[in-house]
């Protein structure tokens, strides 16, 4: 049986396979966060500090849209077919949130 994971307020689940694949992507976004702070405490270049933040940022971003699709493919889709416009309206603010 496959397991998902619901959504405390709306009951919607995800598959285990999504959220493995986020989490992943947020484990490497740690890790090289990590590596980071010690190239700051071994006192590295400050190009090679900025190179690395930027490709961190990037990873982060490249997760933010990866929610988003799936939050547009499964909640949002959910919110219309309940009739729950309240929904919408937090995927708007969120992405006004995601994209400053």
């Amino acid at each position: 049986m496959k397991k998902s994971v619901a959504h405390s307020e709306y009951h919607h689940v995800h598959s285990e396979k999504d959220q493995k694949s986020v989490l992943n992507r947020l484990s490497r976004a740690i890790g090289h966060l990590e590596s980071i702070k010690r190239m700051v405490e071994d006192d590295r270049d400050c190009s090679e500090v900025l190179i690395q933040l930027s490709a961190v940022r990037s990873a982060i971003t490249s997760t933010g849209k990866i929610i988003m699709q799936h939050h547009m493919e499964h909640c949002i889709v959910d919110a219309i077919q309940n009739n729950e416009p309240e929904r919408i309206e937090e995927l708007k603010n969120a992405i006004d949130q995601f994209i400053k």
